[in-house]
């Protein structure tokens, strides 16, 4: 993005619109300088805003118009001259109205670069073959320590833990504590206590 104030671009844009002009007027309305007047207007748009590019665009229109008159060009009837400013105009404002849209979605772009830039950059992700304990399910670490497992995942990830008993181990706590019958039928799935 442009860093500069205002200021200093309306200057920038204004001494290349007056400078087209000049060089327009001096060689003549022979000497064609059609696209050097889009020069003003593109930068106007991209270093200021776009009711800066389309003021640009009016003023090069009429000063086209200007250097073609002072230059000693003759026209026809004054529905030509209107006609030629009108088009040239029409132009410039292409110009305007173009470059606005491209810096539209070239600010949309970054924006979207920079927002996946950061979600990436906040992305972590456990990958490779995690040495884990077959009974207490233990993580070893790349320091040989074995931490728990929620402990090395939070450590490691966004994670965060929750905990809870499942349907099946609530029932085996139960049954452990005695708190309910052991008679009664297991569901699928469920190991009894006495097992192992």
């Amino acid at each position: 993005m442009n860093t500069q104030s205002p200021f200093l671009n309306w200057l920038y844009v204004s001494g290349i619109l007056m400078l087209v002009a000049w060089l327009d007027y001096i060689t003549g309305h022979d000497f064609g300088f059609f696209v050097f007047y889009y020069i003003p207007t593109a930068l106007a748009v991209w270093l200021l805003s776009l009711y800066a590019a389309v003021l640009v665009a009016v003023i090069s229109a009429l000063l086209w118009f200007w250097t073609d008159v002072a230059g000693g060009k003759i026209f026809p009837d004054a529905f030509t001259a209107v006609w030629n400013t009108s088009i040239r105009l029409a132009a410039f404002l292409v110009i305007a109205f173009g470059g606005h849209r491209i810096r539209e979605l070239l600010n949309k772009e970054l924006q979207t670069s920079e927002s996946l830039r950061r979600a990436l950059a906040e992305l972590t992700i456990l990958e490779g073959i995690l040495p884990i304990c077959a009974s207490c399910k233990k993580i070893r670490n790349p320091e040989n320590e074995w931490q728990q497992m929620e402990r090395y995942i939070t450590e490691h990830s966004e994670a965060q833990f929750s905990h809870g008993l499942c349907p099946d181990c609530a029932r085996r706590y139960m049954q452990e504590a005695g708190l309910t019958d052991r008679s009664e039928k297991m569901e699928p799935g469920e190991q009894s206590g006495d097992s192992g």
